[in-house]
Order: structure tokens, then C-alpha cells, then sequence
């Protein structure tokens, strides 16, 4: 069994889901288990909202591949003004996807509030990173008689990266006690806190080993890739309680709810370092790997031995998904007028 990955992959720095993909593609292919070209593939892999009329299109005209869609979201929670794209990631969803990987238990739990999520298969598998780039090799090891060092990093400017809360460290953390670094994109001009822009993979790796923290103070994430990065370079992390933060740090670092706390956190970690240092999650790419295909091989083998029958795309579903893509369409210009 083959699995090919649709998905309009990016080169350079990117988007967490362009990340692990990447990484999961890798993995596969050194595995031997990746099929390049889709006509070829048993399985095919797609993600949330990206490519969805290509998808389609290629259920319609390969219907006895197995199609998994891995899904994050729910949109709504991240972007209030593409809320629609809730509906027609769910449309595509039940006329296609035999089989859905969740990110997180809390992205499983929110979807299901909105939308009746009936896929016979369905399970949560988290993200992990590319291994060969974040790692706890040549991290700089804590020292405590030395200024601690803060790191934090978004590609999105979305407000609910919680960007008000690195303002207020901008403000009120002690600089003669911490420096903080912020790499990627910030709607707010820093006076103290260092600005990098976005960097490749292997450059932010090696600036999170510089650094002995992580700030985390993202309001929503379905399975934050740049936490799980910051995790697999040895740094403890002092987050926002919210979404699937708590899911993904597990003991590896402090939660804040407010300013004022997320201070009182951050000396909770530094005066504690060497505990949650030994507390760090673990994650590994090629178990993750393993779980999605093994995902997958379940869906092959029972639709083989007739136990499951592959959804297949009738002139009703393509009408209907049609209806709603222009829907979409339209709402999406729509937007772009308002601003």
C-alpha cells in the first residue's frame, strides 16, 4: 500500500501544516511506503480546508482510493471571517474522506459541537517534528547566574496569537533579569523584546537552542507546530491555558491565563528549570508516521475483505459540494471587499 499527500506544499519558511506534511512526506518516502504520483496511490492523505476542488475532483475520477482527510479547526475558532469554510470543509469531508485523523483531542471535541462528524474511521494522532532539525543537539545548556533567555515565535499575525500579552513582557518583564527574542510576524512594534523575521526550519531550530524558555501565548491551536518544535529543542514552555496546549505540554512547562500570571510563571519555570526539563513530552516523527499509515492500512484492509465499502462521489454529491465551494467563493471576495 501506497499513500500520496495532496497538498500545495511551500519551500522556505511556511506554515506549520506545510511543515509536518513536509516532514511526514520525508518519512514515508525513507520508509518506502510514499507514492509521488497520485494515480498510483492507494491512500491519499489531504488537509483541513487546502485543495478541496482538486480533492474532489480526484475522488470522482479514482473512487476506489481511500481518501483520509486530516483536520484541524474548527476555522471559526482561529478566524471569525472564514467561519464559512467550516461548512464546506464539512461537506467535503462526508461526500469524501473515508477515514479522519483529528490533531488533538480539543480540535476533535470542537469540531463535533458544530458538525455531526460521522466518518466510520476517526482517530487523533498529534504532530511531530522533522527530527534531524529539531533536536536537543548543541542546545546551550540553563545557567541561572546568567541573564535567561526568552524566545517566542508565529508565522500569523492573527491577534489571537495573543500578541497584547508579548506587549505587556515588552513592558514589564525584567530585562535586567531576562532577554526575549520573538521570531516571525508581530502587528506590535517590541522596544525591548528582539524582532527576527521568519527563518527557515534549520535557522529557528537553531535560535530556540540559543534560548532557554518558550512563550507560548496562542489563544487557539488544534496541535501547535511551533510548540512541538520549541518542546523537541529541550525548552520548557510557560503557555496560554487554552485549546490543546495543556494536550501537547503535558507536565513540560506552566500555564497563565494573564499578565500579570504569565510573569509570575516564567520565574516559576527559571527557578525550577532542571524539573521541567526532565518533564518534556517527547514526540517522534517516525511513530507518527507509523500511526498514520497504520490508520490508513486498517481503512485498505477492511475495504479489501468487504467490511468497509470506499465512499464514492454521485452526481447529488458533486452538486452539492459545488454549491457550497461557490458559496464559499463568494463569501471570500465578499471579505476582501469589507477590509
Amino acid at each position: 500500500m501506497k499513500i500520496h499527500i495532496l497538498f500545495p506544499f511551500k519551500e522556505g519558511p511556511a506554515g506549520g501544516g506545510n511543515q509536518f506534511l513536509k516532514a511526514l512526506k520525508q518519512e514515508w518516502q525513507k520508509q518506502g511506503v510514499y507514492e509521488e504520483n497520485l494515480p498510483k496511490a492507494q491512500v491519499v492523505l489531504f488537509n483541513s480546508h487546502h485543495c478541496l476542488r482538486e480533492v474532489f475532483r480526484a475522488k470522482k475520477k479514482f473512487p476506489q482510493k481511500i481518501f483520509i482527510h486530516r483536520l484541524d479547526g474548527p476555522m471559526r475558532a482561529y478566524r471569525k471571517k472564514e467561519a464559512f469554510l467550516d461548512r464546506l470543509i464539512f461537506k467535503t469531508n462526508s461526500f469524501v474522506a473515508d477515514g479522519i485523523v483529528w490533531q488533538s483531542q480539543w480540535s476533535q471535541e470542537q469540531n463535533k459541537k458544530i458538525f455531526l462528524y460521522n466518518a466510520v474511521y476517526q482517530t487523533v494522532i498529534y504532530n511531530a517534528p522533522d527530527e534531524k532539525i529539531f533536536n536537543k543537539r548543541n542546545k546551550t545548556p540553563f545557567h541561572s547566574n546568567k541573564k535567561i533567555k526568552l524566545v517566542g515565535a508565529s508565522w500569523s499575525s492573527n491577534p489571537l496569537k495573543g500578541f497584547h500579552f508579548y506587549q505587556y513582557l515588552d513592558t514589564h518583564l525584567d530585562f535586567q533579569k531576562y532577554e526575549m527574542t520573538f521570531v516571525g510576524r508581530s502587528p506590535v512594534a517590541f522596544q525591548n523584546i528582539k524582532m527576527i523575521e521568519p527563518q527557515t526550519p534549520q535557522k529557528l531550530a537553531d535560535i530556540l537552542k540559543q534560548n532557554d524558555i518558550f512563550i507560548f501565548a496562542s489563544h487557539v491551536e488544534s496541535c501547535s507546530n511551533a510548540l512541538i518544535e520549541a518542546l523537541s529543542c529541550g525548552l520548557p514552555c510557560v503557555a496560554f491555558r487554552g485549546s490543546s496546549n495543556p494536550e501537547i505540554i503535558k507536565q513540560g512547562g506552566e500555564f497563565f491565563e494573564s499578565p500579570e500570571q504569565l510573569i509570575s510563571k516564567i520565574d516559576k519555570v527559571a527557578s525550577n528549570y532542571s524539573f521541567y526539563e526532565q518533564k518534556l513530552p517527547v514526540f517522534s516523527l517516525q511513530k507518527t508516521a507509523k500511526q498514520y499509515f497504520d490508520f490508513a492500512q486498517k481503512i485498505f484492509d477492511d475495504s479489501k475483505s468487504g467490511y468497509y465499502i470506499i465512499k464514492e462521489v454521485g452526481a447529488r454529491a458533486l452538486l452539492a459540494f459545488y454549491k457550497e465551494y461557490l458559496f464559499s467563493y463568494y463569501w471570500k471576495i465578499f471579505n476582501k471587499l469589507r477590509k
